[in-house]
């Protein structure tokens, strides 16, 4: 028999490692699937086409539900898996759904830190820690409001527009999260380490 091209990605283990970007629905959500509702699910493939992505994510619909997981077959056309089609039979477990068709409980942390902000890139790509951050009015909707740096940045490369970022504050957590009590502080708040190394308010 043909190897198959594809496997099912693991979604609890990319949530466990990225929990502040990557979703993953609820236990409780979970339990509630039933035969008719919708996963979706990431599959992986191999593929010798430089341009395709290295999966596809995509809808199954549930068929049955038991202890050791659910069946249901494929709801989607696949771009670019050869060896996988439309309403193909589907076993799967509560660790690869990565959505459903129901509305979750839990709220998403994702979510929580889904809003932007500008941080260097020192902290984003050199991997050093947040060091100063401070609050002010959001540009938009889309802005926290929030601005970061390591505090050891000279003046010279924060003129620099090219070493700055605008990302998610989950983007950042995920690099460094030592901040992410302070963030639910109001607009006008300044912390910076103490000569302890803490993050605390200054007046």
């Amino acid at each position: 028999m043909q190897k198959r091209s594809w496997q099912l990605e693991n979604a609890q283990k990319i949530a466990d490692e990225f929990p502040y970007t990557f979703y993953k629905p609820s236990h409780q959500v979970i339990a509630q699937l039933e035969p008719g509702n919708q996963a979706k699910l990431i599959f992986s493939f191999d593929s010798d086409d430089p341009d395709a992505p290295q999966a596809e994510r995509m809808w199954v619909e549930i068929t049955g539900k038991s202890k050791d997981g659910f069946s249901g077959y494929l709801d989607n056309d696949p771009a670019y898996i050869k060896d996988l089609k439309h309403r193909d039979p589907l076993q799967f477990e509560e660790c690869h759904i990565i959505d459903t068709d129901l509305d979750d409980p839990v709220p998403s942390i994702t979510e929580k830190y889904i809003k932007r902000c500008f941080v260097t890139n020192k902290i984003l790509y050199e991997g050093e820690p947040v060091g100063y951050l401070y609050r002010e009015a959001p540009d938009d909707e889309s802005d926290s409001g929030w601005r970061l740096s390591t505090g050891l940045e000279s003046e010279e490369y924060m003129d620099n527009a090219d070493n700055i970022s605008y990302v998610s504050l989950g983007a950042v957590l995920r690099e460094d999260d030592s901040f992410v009590d302070l963030l639910d502080s109001d607009i006008g708040v300044e912390f910076g380490r103490d000569e302890s190394g803490l993050l605390v308010e200054i007046k």
